[in-house]
């Protein structure tokens, strides 16, 4: 009677199985992007693969040192890491739960009676007993779990390769900036020379009446300022080295970077020509977002799935022993159990949660798309035009090193003052400065840029299934 009942209701929900757990994942649309618009792509040339290690590209030693141990060192990676470790281990967890549950269980007792013959009457009894219990995937809905977990799992992986790539352009803009504000600091304290030695100028002048006090305290004034900037720099130099510090996995204050020059240390390199546009199988946060959504898409099948019959095969089994009298007596029993939901608001209150949840991860997927082309065409647009700016800014030091080079000839030729010398220096010097932001914008640039195509990462596809 059973098996008969269970035919039918295999008959009657089984055609209804293929519909009830949703339509097939598909990707979700988004605006098509096949070039960028300051880095045409020529087809019959392809696009060139962008290093994994791009950051060796600037041609540092220490550079390359310094992002090798935060790779190694670096908690945020390992904390990624392992939950990738514990994505892993859910797959396993439903694959578990797929396959037979037996357990086995024991016991022993000793029961005395009345007397028989004058003595207590006794009997020791020993019971074996075992229970079955294996649900049957008819339907598909623990696969779908499955199915859910795995797409989680390679979104965590896709999540640690994106904490891979931001510690590694994390470390490349802290090692920028620390370079850049000690070759600042250089500068300044030129500045500041150059400023002192114009000031004790003026007080000469004022001794002789030609320069009035005025423009004497107005150049201390300016002294005090260069002295401002200049703890500043120092100030700003100690936190973005902590900060460096902390992305290598070292306490702060217990690393020093050493001196040297940005412009002399770190170079720019030539960012490809050809660089891809397929950014949507290259950014590991792209890929996190659609594997995100395809867990979800999976989980509402799941939950779909929940309306369908469950069916179990369960088995109890047994053996008692009278020990005193060596008899056993066994029992065993198999069969299926169906369970049919018929009224469950936790099953549709669970597919609805499910499918807003989807359609979140389903904007957020498209969000991450658009902001990801509004990232590389920002840092295209930033380094084509701090490019041409820093042509600018080179012609304009050395029309300022011409003439201060002239003023220094007629200063030799009694035709100057040291004071021109110093002004056309004092201006020399700020064409410097600018010349060295300039190298840190561009610096900057590339590794957005890098980061925002996806730093090298192969392509990964993404599964439907």
């Amino acid at each position: 009677m059973i098996t008969k009942f269970l035919a039918t209701s295999l008959i009657i929900f089984i055609g209804a199985c293929s519909t009830v757990s949703g339509p097939d994942y598909d990707r979700p649309e988004t605006p098509a992007k096949t070039g960028w618009s300051l880095n045409p792509i020529d087809p019959s040339k392809g696009t060139e693969v962008i290093r994994l290690d791009w950051w060796t590209e600037f041609q540092d030693l220490y550079l390359n040192s310094l992002i090798e141990k935060a790779l190694t060192d670096n908690i945020d990676i390992q904390v990624a890491a392992a939950r990738v470790e514990e994505a892993k281990a859910g797959i396993q967890r439903g694959e578990a739960a797929r396959l037979p549950l037996l357990s086995l269980g024991g016991s022993a007792q000793r029961q005395i009676g009345g007397e028989v013959g004058g003595s207590p009457a006794s009997l020791s009894v020993a019971e074996t007993a075992g229970a079955l219990s294996w649900e049957l995937d008819i339907w598909g809905k623990l696969k779908k779990g499955i199915a859910a977990q795995q797409a989680a799992y390679h979104a965590t992986e896709a999540d640690w390769r994106g904490t891979w790539l931001f510690i590694t352009a994390s470390v490349a803009d802290k090692y920028v900036l620390i370079r850049q504000f000690g070759e600042q600091i250089e500068y300044q304290n030129k500045a500041l020379e150059t400023s002192r030695a114009i000031l004790s100028t003026f007080e000469r002048q004022m001794q002789q009446g030609l320069r009035l006090r005025a423009e004497v305290i107005a150049q201390k004034a300016e002294i005090s300022l260069l002295q401002t900037q200049l703890l500043e720099l120092n100030r700003r130099r100690a936190i973005t080295q902590n900060e460096l510090a902390t992305l290598l996995g070292i306490p702060s204050g217990d690393f020093q970077v050493s001196s040297a020059d940005l412009q002399n240390t770190v170079m720019i390199p030539d960012v490809p020509s050809g660089i891809p546009s397929d950014l949507l199988s290259r950014r590991p946060d792209i890929i996190a977002a659609e594997y995100n959504l395809l867990a979800l898409h999976q989980l509402v099948g799941k939950a779909r799935l929940a309306k369908l019959p469950s069916i179990s095969l369960t088995g109890t089994g047994g053996v008692s022993n009278l020990l005193s009298a060596a008899v056993k007596f066994w029992t065993f029993g198999i069969g299926p159990s169906i369970n049919i939901p018929i009224f469950d608001p936790n099953i549709q209150a669970t597919i609805e949660v499910t499918e807003a949840q989807a359609k979140v991860a389903e904007n957020t997927y498209r969000l991450t798309v658009i902001n990801a082309f509004q990232e590389v065409e920002n840092a295209l647009v930033n380094l084509y035009n701090h490019r041409e700016q820093r042509r600018e800014i080179e012609d304009r030091v050395k029309y300022l090193e011409a003439v201060a080079n002239l003023v220094r000839t007629r200063l030799e030729s009694g035709m100057a003052t040291q004071l021109e010398v110093f002004e056309f220096e004092r201006s020399l010097l700020g064409g410097s400065q600018e010349l060295l932001q300039n190298h840190q914008q561009i610096l900057f640039d590339i590794i957005t840029l890098y980061k925002a195509l996806g730093g090298g990462w192969p392509p990964v596809v993404v599964s439907k299934s």
